[in-house]
């Protein structure tokens, strides 16, 4: 009998890894769909489209970019919460929806980290601090010394209430006692627009999707959010440095699958991921949009998304702000 049981054991063991590994060999075999829960032309919109071409290439099977934007990253991620467990359907996104949004919303359709697989690290990206250019103050410092001077006269733009633009202006608000107005949009790139426009005066913009406007001279960059200058902007001095100490933010990007993602087709994209993000035009194009390639392990990201979501709890209590 103990060897009956032992080969009925050992063939329901064989059974049950067999389909595993054939999956992972062979996936994908058909059009791979990534959600983007943001707007586009914005940087998680950015990375995805960079990382779902490369991937396309490996895989030589279809990867398209569908942008689901809506209630600050909710509607779009919660699509892929409750799609398939079969790689067909992922997620690329940015710490601020997954990492931000279980603090802003009382009863989110979805649990940020039980609902999704976690599947690798793409980048880090700095946020830029971006004045229009009717706004009189020059430097960072001559924006501070305007706000002070003029009290809830300046405003800002934002992504969304509850955005990671958003949440750094309360920051800068607390950290360097200034009062300006927050002024939210449905997405970065109508943010932006409004500050080149003349409509609002400020915004903290991720360094991929306003960069090119910098350059173009279109707004002026006064101030990076990281603890470090960035390569892509390095004339622009931290908030660190204009006096507000220990102000160091530069949120990352990355992939999720839903929850009950088979390991093996999880470690299959990660080692891709990786792969790609070593790659001379992947690096090319995430230096010039102001990304710093970020690659971990699906464990390493779990921990990760773990620890911020912690760490923009207490960030989003002490401001007080909840969703609409």
């Amino acid at each position: 009998m103990k060897v009956v049981h032992s080969l009925i054991t050992a063939a329901v063991a064989a059974l049950v890894a067999w389909p595993s590994g054939t999956m992972a060999e062979d996936y994908p075999t058909r059009l791979v769909r990534i959600v983007v829960p943001q707007s586009p032309g914005g940087a998680t919109d950015t990375f995805a489209r960079t990382i779902g071409q490369k991937l396309s290439e490996r895989w030589k099977q279809p990867v398209v970019i569908e942008n689901r934007a809506g209630a600050g990253g909710v509607i779009g991620t919660e699509s892929v919460a409750k799609a398939p467990p079969d790689g067909y359907t992922l997620l690329v996104t940015y710490e601020g929806s997954q990492a931000i949004n279980p603090s802003l919303y009382e009863n989110l359709p979805f649990d940020s980290i039980k609902d999704f697989t976690p599947i690798g690290t793409v980048a880090t990206t700095p946020f830029l601090l971006i004045v229009g250019q009717k706004v009189q103050a020059k430097t960072f410092q001559e924006f501070l010394a305007l706000a002070r001077a003029n009290p809830d006269k300046l405003n800002y733009g934002s992504a969304g209430n509850g955005s990671v633009n958003h949440l750094l202006g309360e920051m800068l608000k607390f950290e360097a006692d200034v009062r300006i107005t927050h002024v939210p949009y449905k997405g970065a790139p109508q943010a932006i627009a409004d500050v080149i426009g003349g409509h609002v005066d400020s915004a903290f913009a991720s360094a991929p999707s306003v960069i090119s406007s910098v350059q173009q001279g279109l707004v002026r960059a006064i101030a990076i959010s990281s603890g470090k200058r960035a390569a892509i902007s390095p004339d622009t001095p931290t908030i660190a440095e204009g006096g507000v100490k220990n102000f160091d933010v530069n949120p990352w990007w990355g992939i999720f699958g839903p929850a009950g993602l088979s390991p093996s087709i999880v470690s299959k994209i990660n080692a891709d991921l990786a792969v790609i993000l070593k790659e001379p035009d992947t690096l090319e194009v995430l230096a010039k949009q102001g990304g710093t390639p970020f690659a971990s392990s699906p464990e390493e990201f779990r921990n990760l998304l773990a620890k911020d979501i912690e760490k923009w709890a207490k960030t989003v209590k002490a401001a007080g702000i909840k969703a609409n």
